[in-house]
């Protein structure tokens, strides 16, 4: 900042320096005032945008079932309800679960309106991947064979929202912990999996295989089974802070697998096969989740929304761009596959690597055969959200992440 040090003066219309008078009784010239310099505010990424679009454009509309795509909508509902715009169209949702196919296909025309999903950039592409709920094998108690654990969130985890200062922040926190005084970054991966891990105490249960609790992490949410037949479910509850880095993109990178076998059953087998670099190579991730266990009688894991995600139906989507609960129009492909995969989804969950305008997480469901389809996909694909008529959603950046 430029300061310019002069006598009083009344103002110009294009200020200048003014010299002060000369002696004999030359006045003293007040000393500047020094404004502290103001911080701006981070800058918030635009991620992409929605843009009208005529139902005409989406391929296939109508061809499959929707009454599933409903079903999950409806369990949305239970989130959307409470906001005035969604109110009409979720009370109607409620009344077409019976109804046939055709009706179902109707009520979506008559009550919303499409947008096409698009990047940043102006592109209307983008990458569409899976993930699913794994089965662990695991223990309450640390045993020989059960040594890997599953953290609950630390007692000494900060979340700190700046938006009251920052409105452009709003939905958006940061993690930390106190060091003295200050509030520092919070533990990365290499940090909380050290043998003397800061984090002690605050293990849920344990497992048996590392490599599985590292895709855990990815997934969001499992179940653990335990020797006696007792399982549990766990979820997501919090994270460290740092952002998500792809594995799969370090070991093509560093020439350790090529594109094509950079699947999670790749990139699992390449970990399983270089036990003395297994660890090393997981830390390129330093974001870790923190996990709680949830209730029994969920009939699927929680989403982001706060609601089960429903197999085949419910998508991850980047939430600054596409609102939670929102019915999504997919097109894309079967993994591994030009088979064209249509389908009315819905928007209820989030993730680390889940960034941009067209990017979606397709929820495959629990078990191996999910996971072999989650691991394999990795296809191309567009998306339209589904608003009700009338609505304008809120500016992305006033989304949360």
């Amino acid at each position: 900042m430029l300061l310019l040090a002069a006598c009083a003066s009344p103002p110009e219309p294009k200020p200048q320096a003014l010299a002060c008078p000369a002696p004999p009784e030359a006045p003293v010239c007040p000393a500047p005032v020094t404004t502290p310099p103001v911080t701006p505010p981070p800058v918030v990424e635009q991620r992409g945008r929605l843009e009208r679009a005529a139902w005409s454009e989406i391929p296939d509309w109508g061809r499959e079932g929707l009454r599933a795509s409903l079903q999950a909508f409806v369990r949305s509902c239970a989130v959307l309800e409470r906001q005035e715009p969604w109110k009409a169209v979720c009370a109607g949702a409620q009344t077409m679960e019976g109804a046939p196919e055709r009706d179902i296909a109707s009520f979506f025309e008559l009550n919303f309106d499409a947008h096409r999903v698009v990047n940043s950039d102006g592109t209307d592409t983008g990458l569409v991947t899976g993930y699913y709920e794994p089965l662990l094998h695991g223990s309450r108690t640390r045993t020989a064979r059960y040594r890997y654990p599953l953290y609950a969130v630390p007692g000494d985890l900060l979340t700190i929202d700046l938006s009251s200062v920052y409105p452009d922040l709003k939905g958006r926190r940061l993690r930390g912990r106190l060091e003295g005084n200050r509030v520092v970054p919070y533990f990365s991966r290499g940090d909380i999996d050290r043998d003397d891990t800061p984090i002690r105490g605050s293990e849920l249960v344990w497992v048996d295989d590392a490599v599985d609790a590292f895709f855990l992490h990815i997934q969001g949410s499992g179940q653990v089974e335990f020797d006696n037949g007792e399982r549990v479910r766990v979820g997501y509850a919090d994270q460290n802070g740092y952002p998500f880095r792809s594995l799969g993109r370090v070991l093509i990178q560093r020439g350790e697998l090529p594109p094509e076998r950079a699947s999670m059953q790749g990139i699992k087998d390449w970990v399983r096969r270089n036990p003395s670099r297994a660890q090393e190579m997981l830390n390129t991730n330093p974001s870790y989740v923190f996990f709680r266990e949830l209730s029994r009688d969920l009939p699927g894991p929680l989403g982001a929304q706060g609601v089960p995600l429903t197999p085949e139906r419910s998508i991850a989507v980047d939430a600054r761009v596409v609102p939670l609960g929102v019915p999504v129009y997919l097109a894309t492909t079967w993994p591994n596959t030009s088979d064209p995969l249509n389908r009315l989804m819905v928007a209820q969950d989030t993730g680390g690597a889940i960034a941009g305008g067209v990017r979606a997480d397709f929820f495959w469901g629990f078990g191996d055969a999910a996971g072999s389809q989650a691991g394999k996909m990795r296809q191309q694909g567009r998306m339209w959200a589904l608003l009700p008529k009338g609505y304008v959603p809120p500016p992305a950046d006033a989304r949360a992440p």
